[in-house]
């Protein structure tokens, strides 16, 4: 396994030349489009090349931290209730929806609004009780205690998240999100700039790949029933309005970030963490997906 992915890696360095690093967040711009990273996790070894120990910051990989905290803290059917599964077939920030009242129809959990909705369903009684308990959680499923914030990257989405904003106040006018908007996208903003590697990304999978459990240590993180809901939207939805064509050409869960990071899970076999922040125009990384493609295709992984 080590000598394929070691190959995977060098046949698909070409493709981080044809994708872009994200800008509209201005920190994330001086990422470098060359690097290119890849960790396999399983429950015998692990396997890795490239710049997979290279820190980054999670992004939109952070919607899957949301929801199974969510979810664990409130049951899936209540999250279902106020967020729907189904794709949307819009970029993850769009914001046109025309009937506030008709959101729960049309969103779902991996785009920004439904996040920002979700986000705020974790069980707290402040915005600064929610933020730690989704950083010990975070810090539990990737088994690393020394996660932080990239406080830079943080302050540039704060800056300009606008956009986040209109969102989060759309929620707010339909009755989805209860408390301060303002503090609640900072609790949002934080976890998205939350600076992670290959490594912790594969170690998250892996638990999502054994149906909520750490084969490390044998702990149930979460219960299997919602590592199962987990993963039929990761598959669904995990990669933006891009996640038909990955479905077909990869097969298997995943969820991506506009820092360059995708995470994806083989159930029963292993847990896979990415990294090149070259990005194609949906937002989803050019090279990771070229190598996910190849690796799903030499070992056979599609569920499908």
């Amino acid at each position: 396994m080590q000598h394929c992915i070691e190959e995977i890696l060098e046949n698909c360095r070409r493709y981080t030349l044809d994708g872009e690093v994200a800008s509209y967040i201005p920190e994330l711009s001086k990422a470098n489009r060359e690097e290119i990273g890849i960790y396999v996790a399983t429950e015998d070894g692990d396997f890795f090349a490239g710049d997979w120990e290279k820190p980054f910051t999670i992004q939109s990989i952070a919607k899957t931290i949301f929801l199974m905290l969510a979810a664990k803290d409130n049951g899936i059917d209540f999250v279902k209730a106020h967020v729907g599964v189904e794709a949307t077939g819009k970029s993850f920030n769009a914001i046109d929806y025309a009937e506030p009242l008709l959101l729960r129809e049309h969103i779902n959990p991996m785009v920004n609004i439904g996040a920002i909705a979700v986000c705020g369903m974790v069980k707290a009684v402040s915005n600064e009780e929610r933020f730690q308990r989704l950083m010990t959680f975070s810090r539990r499923i990737m088994e690393n205690d020394e996660l932080q914030i990239d406080e830079e990257v943080y302050a540039s989405e704060k800056k300009t998240g606008n956009k986040n904003r209109a969102l989060a106040y759309l929620l707010k006018n339909s009755d989805m999100i209860y408390g301060s908007v303002e503090e609640l996208l900072d609790v949002y903003f934080a976890m998205c700039s939350l600076k992670v590697n290959c490594r912790d990304l594969a170690r998250m999978a892996l638990v999502l790949a054994h149906h909520g459990k750490n084969v490390h240590t044998g702990e149930q993180v979460i219960p299997e029933e919602d590592a199962v809901f987990m993963n039929a939207v990761l598959t669904t939805s995990g990669m933006y309005d891009g996640s038909g064509e990955f479905a077909t050409t990869v097969g298997i869960p995943a969820k991506s970030g506009v820092g360059g990071g995708i995470m994806a899970d083989c159930p029963g076999r292993m847990g896979i963490g990415i990294y090149s922040p070259a990005l194609d125009k949906k937002g989803n990384s050019v090279a990771g997906i070229r190598m996910l493609e190849v690796l799903s295709k030499s070992q056979k992984l599609s569920i499908f």
